[in-house]
């Protein structure tokens, strides 16, 4: 080959050589491009973390969310190890060299007992003393941080590495204090089903005196007349309180709530005979849709109660479920003696008490559950009878019914 032949050969070798080592260029700093700078990314990789441990800390300082959750946080810290306790006990250990975890509540007793964040001394963190055989352990130093909810230490967050300088011993107290906040938000959520539970009582304490004791007064007046007729009513009082005063289940489906009204309307026939006159109109499409225990019972009983008793002659109730695309739309209606609507608005807004805690504990309720925008809407005027509209989501998947009662 001659030497300019040679040349030019070198010189196509080294530019498609260039063209390639280019190329690879290229894809590396478009991946990086894509994924941003290193900042940006260790930002997501933090709040991703920070998510998942927030998703299984939402049920509070418990062991099962504790386990799952120790692993995002110890991602957060980088560090090799990491434990969370509660105030007695060790909820989770994630990490290397797990004979240490039989030492953590003790390196956890100071900082539970004076709500400081600590670092404990080498003695507190002897290989041997803690059964580790690991020759090349890196749990050498660990920071104590406490977990507050309020003026109170519900626990601790312990991470372990090599060392413990200042930058681990502030993250660490930061998310202490992530975790003491997932744990207040657990507790507001348990408040928040304590006070709907609250509710539903006060809603059964209402139906209590009034209803149980004209029911029963009706009963007995069948006994010798219709005793036929009186053991009907009394099976189906007997499935109506069995449904009233239950003990679990947030949440009925429509069908189930129509059927208690049907047994409640049934018992009040009794009583006033054809002074009481009801009709129906329900779209079945609507019948499977989940709704809050005990949200129409109560409003009928209002109809029955400050309609029809409030006044002379035939009582007229009217019950609608129609469906919408994303609703289902429950009416109440009677033809009674009507409200001041200034008092209603009282009432609704919880400055009045008395016989209409019904009312608003319902529509407490709704708007609780669904929104503001689902709460009751309200039609009266005195002398004009009232008009009770729901709208219900026809989509609730966090929502589940408890089976019907038989």
């Amino acid at each position: 080959m001659s030497p300019d032949a040679l040349t030019l050969a070198v010189l196509v070798i080294v530019l498609v050589a260039g063209a390639a080592v280019g190329a690879v260029a290229w894809r590396l700093w478009s991946a990086r491009r894509d994924l941003g700078s290193d900042v940006e990314r260790a930002s997501y990789t933090i709040l991703h973390s920070a998510a998942q441990a927030g998703r299984y800390l939402r049920g509070g300082l418990e062991p099962e969310g504790a386990a799952k959750a120790a692993r995002h946080l110890r991602s957060m810290l980088g560090a090799p190890a990491l434990a969370l306790t509660d105030e007695a006990r060790l909820l989770a250990w994630d990490g290397e060299s797990p004979a240490h975890a039989g030492t953590v509540m003790a390196l956890a007793a100071k900082t539970l007992a004076q709500g400081r964040t600590r670092v404990p001394g080498d003695a507190e963190l002897d290989c041997a003393a803690a059964g580790c055989t690991d020759p090349e352990c890196r749990l050498r130093s660990a920071v104590v941080a406490p977990v507050r909810a309020g003026s109170r230490v519900i626990g601790t967050v312990v991470t372990f590495s090599p060392s413990a300088g200042a930058g681990l011993v502030r993250a660490t107290g930061e998310v202490a204090d992530w975790v003491a906040t997932q744990a207040e938000l657990a507790e507001l959520d348990r408040s928040r089903t304590l006070l709907m539970e609250a509710e539903v009582r006060a809603l059964r304490a209402q139906i209590s005196p009034h209803f149980i004791y004209n029911s029963l007064t009706a009963i007995a007046s069948y006994i010798l007349t219709d005793p036929a007729r009186a053991r009907e009513l009394v099976v189906e009082f007997a499935d109506f309180t069995r449904y009233s005063f239950r003990r679990h289940g947030d949440f009925t489906t429509l069908a189930e709530e129509l059927k208690s009204i049907d047994q409640y309307l049934l018992l009040e026939r009794a009583r006033f005979g054809e002074r009481l006159q009801v009709s129906l109109r329900i779209a079945p499409e609507v019948l499977g849709i989940l709704i809050p225990f005990l949200s129409l019972q109560p409003l009928v009983e209002n109809a029955v109660r400050h309609g029809l008793e409030a006044r002379e002659g035939v009582g007229h109730i009217s019950i609608t479920a129609e469906d919408t695309p994303l609703d289902a739309v429950v009416q109440i209606e009677d033809d009674g003696a009507g409200m001041d609507p200034e008092r209603l608005r009282e009432v609704l807004a919880g400055h009045v008490g008395g016989i209409h805690v019904g009312l608003r504990n319902v529509d407490a309720r709704m708007r609780q559950v669904y929104g503001d925008d689902h709460g009751l809407v309200v039609e009266t005027a005195p002398g004009q009878g009232t008009l009770i509209t729901l709208r219900i989501p026809k989509s609730q998947p966090q929502h589940e019914a408890r089976p019907p009662v038989n």
